[in-house]
C-alpha cells in the first residue's frame, strides 16, 4: 500500500502525490468515485484508490440528481469576482453558505480593479458581504497578485469563481509553474479524453496550498437542510429561534424575527430574497 494526496482530477483518473514527492495515477474501485482533490488516500500497488483518511472538511455542490465534490481538507474558500464581466451576488451567497456549513474561512477577491469604469458597481455588489464581516481584497491579477499572498499564508485555500473572473490569471501570477504543471498533468492523464471535473492542487510554499477548480456558473445546495441554509446566513444567527413558529421559513408567517430584523434595517432585504430562493430550491430539488 502507498499513501498520498490527490493533487488533480480528470474524470475518473486522479494524480496522486506520494509521501516521497513522486506522482502517480490513481483510479477508484468501481464506477462511482467519492474522492476529491485534497484527499489523503491509500493506493494499492496497481494504483487503485482503496480509501481516504477522515476529512477535516469537504466542499461540494449538489442538485436533486447528483453532487460535485470540489475539494477536501481546505481551511479557506477564496471567492474570485471581477469588475467585468458582471458576477452573480447570488452565486456568492451560495458559496458562502457552503463555506459556513463546513466552518471554513471565506475571503472575497475583487479582480480587474484596473477596469475603472466598472469598479464602482462591482464594489457596490461586494459591499453587503463586507458589511457582514467577510474579508475582501482588491487587485489586478495581470498587474500584481501580491495583495492576496498574506491571506493565503498557512492556509489550504480553494479558489472558486465564475468563468471569466480571471482566476487562472491569478493562479499563474501566484504560482508561475502552475501553467506548466497543468500541461504536464493533462499529458500524463490523457485529458483530451476526459473532462476536467474537479480541481488541481498547487503548493504556494511549505505551509500554504492553493486549489484551483474549474469556473462554475451554479452552486446548488440540495444537500443542505433549510436549517443549515438559514445558519449559513451569518446575520440571521442572532435572530434564529426567536420567531413565533419553530419551523418558520421567514416568509408569510406572522411574528417572524428575521422579517422584523429586515424591517429594522439589520438584515439586507436582498439577502432575505437569496434565502427564500435557496429554500425554494431545497424543497423542489432544482439548482
Amino acid at each position: 500500500m502507498q499513501h498520498g494526496c490527490i493533487v488533480a482530477a480528470f474524470g475518473r483518473h486522479y494524480q496522486v502525490e506520494l509521501a516521497d514527492g513522486r506522482r502517480t495515477t490513481g483510479f477508484p474501485r468501481g464506477k462511482k468515485s467519492q474522492f476529491a482533490v485534497g484527499d489523503s488516500v491509500t493506493l494499492s500497488e496497481t494504483g487503485q484508490i482503496e480509501a481516504h483518511e477522515p476529512r477535516r472538511s469537504l466542499l461540494y455542490r449538489s442538485d436533486a440528481f447528483r453532487q460535485k465534490l470540489i475539494a477536501a481538507n481546505v481551511s479557506q474558500v477564496v471567492l474570485v469576482v471581477a469588475t467585468e464581466p458582471s458576477f452573480s451576488d447570488l452565486l456568492l451567497t451560495r458559496a458562502l453558505v457552503a463555506a459556513e456549513d463546513q466552518e471554513l474561512k471565506a475571503l472575497i477577491v475583487l479582480n480587474k480593479i484596473d477596469r475603472a469604469a466598472a469598479l464602482v458597481a462591482a464594489r457596490a455588489c461586494v459591499q453587503p458581504f463586507a458589511a457582514l464581516g467577510y474579508q475582501r481584497v482588491e487587485l489586478s491579477a495581470r498587474q500584481d497578485a501580491a495583495p492576496l499572498r498574506p491571506w493565503l499564508e498557512g492556509e489550504t485555500s480553494v479558489l472558486i469563481g465564475q468563468s471569466g473572473m480571471g482566476k487562472s490569471t491569478l493562479i499563474n501570477a501566484l504560482i508561475p509553474e502552475a501553467a506548466m504543471a497543468t500541461r504536464e498533468i493533462s499529458t500524463a492523464l490523457d485529458s483530451g479524453k476526459h473532462t476536467t471535473t474537479h480541481a488541481r492542487l498547487f503548493r504556494l510554499n511549505q505551509r500554504s496550498i492553493v486549489i484551483d477548480c474549474p469556473g462554475l456558473q451554479e452552486f446548488g445546495l440540495a444537500h443542505l437542510t433549510p436549517e443549515a441554509i438559514a445558519y449559513g446566513f451569518v446575520e440571521f444567527r442572532p435572530h434564529l429561534g426567536h420567531c413565533r413558529f419553530r419551523d418558520c421559513r421567514h416568509a408569510a408567517e406572522p411574528d417572524c424575527a428575521i422579517k422584523q430584523a429586515v424591517a429594522a434595517g439589520e438584515i439586507d432585504p436582498r439577502r432575505l430574497e437569496h434565502f427564500h430562493q435557496l429554500i425554494r430550491e431545497s424543497v423542489h430539488g432544482s439548482h
